[in-house]
């Protein structure tokens, strides 16, 4: 094996990931199965997790799916103790979830507001704080935050002020939660992606106009496929990141240069 290789091994490692019943969190855990890890699934829709669990069986690693909603803390603690319950360990975390209301900011109510943040921000925190602790004691883990291009520009036209100040948040809690356990062997990064299909872009992907916007705006001309995610997933997962820490990797087809 060389070293490229070895860099990027993720055999026999195990990974939850959140928000993992649909669109990109099915693409982060199949790619993370296809690189030789175990993956814990975690989402409030089980029925779906449990056929998402036979197709990564298929390939051949071993999976665990798990009920959770991330804002209630005792359903992370109970999805990290039964990760540890069933793999004895914990060393990636992809802190997926979240969601949005699409709604002009003087119609978004405080109420819808703090949905959003408190899934996006609050449980977000909440499962790095407890998965954080495995790996603390542990001396290594990865932890992979998914923040957005709107965590670093507005935009306006598709109006989410509440999502827009979520990422934004996670974008700083992931330097945050860097600095604090760099010394600890525990590395915290995140992946900002652009616009990708996904259950949260789909009313924007259905329509023409959705699509000549994205063509318009991006300088690449075209949305993400979300395969082109698993790089920089994988990159910040294994020890090709190894040097890394507090860093937001921007995947947006050059939305935010221009």
């Amino acid at each position: 094996m060389g070293i490229c290789d070895r860099l990027f091994q993720l055999k026999d490692r195990v990974a939850i990931v959140t928000g993992s019943s649909s669109g990109l969190g099915v693409t982060f855990a199949k790619g993370l199965a296809e690189a030789g890890a175990h993956v814990v699934l975690a989402a409030r829709r089980k029925e779906r997790l449990d056929a998402i669990a036979l197709e990564i069986e298929a390939m051949g690693s071993k999976v665990l799916a798990v009920e959770c909603d991330i804002t209630r803390e005792e359903d992370v603690e109970r999805l990290v103790a039964v990760t540890l319950r069933k793999f004895d360990r914990l060393d990636v975390l992809v802190n997926n979830a979240g969601m949005t209301h699409v709604v002009a900011a003087e119609n978004e109510s405080r109420e819808m507001f703090q949905q959003v943040l408190d899934v996006n921000v609050s449980g977000a925190f909440a499962c790095a704080r407890i998965c954080g602790k495995v790996m603390l004691k542990a001396g290594s883990g990865s932890i992979i935050n998914i923040a957005s291009i709107m965590g670093v520009v507005g935009i306006g036209l598709v109006p989410q002020a509440a999502y827009n100040a979520s990422k934004g948040a996670v974008v700083n809690l992931t330097r945050e939660l860097a600095a604090q356990w760099a010394r600890r062997g525990v590395r915290v990064n995140a992946i900002a992606p652009g616009w990708f299909p996904s259950e949260m872009t789909d009313e924007l992907f259905e329509n023409e106009e959705g699509h000549k916007f994205i063509r318009k705006r991006t300088p690449m001309g075209r949305a993400g496929l979300p395969e082109e995610l698993l790089g920089p997933m994988l990159l910040l997962a294994s020890d090709a990141s190894s040097y890394m820490t507090g860093q937001i990797i921007i995947v947006d087809g050059g939305w935010t240069i221009v």
